[in-house]
């Protein structure tokens, strides 16, 4: 299986960064890892509606040139599904069964998915009704991937 992570901004510090890179080590037995940075768009800290469709919007094509038509793509929101770590095991162990072999989770950056983005998505997926720094979840991201493939392969994880 091939996992495209596609995510908004630079990842700067390095406590994530050494996360990510671990975790990333771990999914390599179990799948093809790429991890894609696109440039987030910038901002005054204060702006508009109107302004801020604008940055999503920019935002957007930069991510939505990343997928290819194949891919399934599985966007993060906070108005996606919530769903256990088993959960997440049997939905990409039912991808794999059906022939689905290229998946791309995408991260939005601060004002969070377009609406384009959103419509593209095969499905949306929340980790909490909480907002995370989109960093963060990308690490918190490739643990469930790492540990939802321990699942599926019935092999020890911590409950």
């Amino acid at each position: 299986m091939n996992i495209t992570i596609v995510t908004v901004g630079k990842l700067k510090e390095k406590y994530l960064k050494m996360g990510i890179e671990e975790f990333s080590k771990r999914l390599g037995a179990y799948a093809k890892i790429d991890l894609v940075e696109v440039a987030d768009e910038k901002a005054p800290e204060s702006l508009s509606d109107g302004d801020m469709e604008i940055v999503k919007k920019k935002e957007a094509d930069r991510i939505l040139a990343k997928v290819g038509a194949d891919a399934y793509v599985i966007g993060l929101a906070i108005e996606g599904k919530m769903k256990t770590s088993e959960e997440l095991s049997a939905g990409i162990e039912s991808l794999m069964t059906y022939g689905r072999s290229k998946v791309v989770f995408i991260i939005g950056g601060s004002l969070g998915l377009h609406d384009s983005v959103l419509k593209r998505a095969d499905e949306l997926l929340s980790f909490s009704k909480m907002t995370f720094p989109h960093q963060m979840m990308k690490l918190i991201l490739l643990e469930q991937v790492y540990r939802a493939f321990r699942i599926m392969k019935g092999e020890p994880y911590h409950k």
